[in-house]
Parts: structure tokens; sequence; C-alpha cells
């Protein structure tokens, strides 16, 4: 999104285009089913209901949000690659797909974005399949088991890591 902020005085107008930095929100599968699907481990909060805190903490810090979530893989990677280049951070829950897709750890690397992990269960609580995901070494950060605020945490940590690249 650019915006253009137009002063103007007696003497001279001055055009200041202003570029709204984004951040990609990225969800895996079965997320889609949120509110619906084990509630006693993912919480009542739908998807929607994520995306929109999310949108509002984005824009209260100065950023728009891009979000995607797909049951399948290909449409991922897909996403990132298109939007890498415009953005400055990743959100990613990549639910199932965090155990077994080595090509969605390329995607996060290759990106070349601040990433966090998140989770809305304490994975390491659970199955050991589940305790281990394959981009928790290449991202700067995961936040895991505090339900659907780790979205919001994992903004602000974008945030506040982007600040102190200054």
């Amino acid at each position: 999104m650019k915006v253009f902020l137009i002063f103007a005085n007696q003497n001279e107008i001055l055009i200041q285009k202003i570029v709204i930095q984004k951040i990609l929100l990225v969800n895996g599968p079965n997320l889609n089913r949120l509110g619906k699907r084990e509630p006693h481990l993912y919480g009542s909060k739908t998807l929607a209901d994520i995306e929109t805190a999310c949108h509002q903490r984005a824009m209260s810090l100065g950023y728009e949000l891009i979000t995607c979530q797909s049951n399948h893989e290909g449409v991922l990677i897909d996403f990132i690659q298109a939007n890498q280049d415009q953005a400055v951070g990743m959100v990613i829950n990549p639910a199932g797909y965090g155990h077994t897709s080595v090509a969605l750890r390329d995607a996060v690397i290759g990106s070349d974005l601040l990433c966090v992990e998140v989770h809305l269960s304490n994975t390491s609580k659970r199955e050991s399949f589940r305790h281990k995901t394959l981009i928790t070494d290449v991202v700067s950060g995961c936040i895991m088991g505090l339900g659907a605020f780790g979205y919001e945490l994992a903004i602000l940590s974008i945030d506040q890591q982007l600040k102190e690249k200054i």
C-alpha cells in the first residue's frame, strides 16, 4: 500500500510518498477449521478471529498484514514467493507441514524475511513427532502454547526486531 501525503503552503507543494511495510501471515493445513477442530487443544477462536486481531495489531504498529491459509503445501510456498519481495517479516504457523515439509522450510529460508513461527498449542507437551519442526532452526523465534495471542506476540516480536536493526 502506498500513501501519498500532500503538504502545501504559499510557495511550494511537497508530496511525500509513504510506503507501508508488510508482514505476511501464513497458516498451514487444517487451521481453517479453528474454533471447531479440537477446541480443547487449539481454543475456540476461529482463523477469522485470529486474522482480525492480527490485522488490528499490525495496523497499530504501522504495518499492513497479508494473509494466506491453505491445506496445500504448494499454495503456501507460492504465496511466500509471490509476496516475499514486498514484505519485511513473516509469521508462520506451518501446522502439520512443520514436521514434514522440507520444501516449506526452503521457502522460508529463501524468502530472507524475518520470520517467527507460531503454534497454538505447546507442541512439546504433545506426541513425540510434534516436538520438532523443520523450520524452527531457521526462524528468529518460535512461540508456542499461548493460543491465539501467540500470533500477536509474533507480530510484536517482528516489529521489535526490525526496530533493533535500525
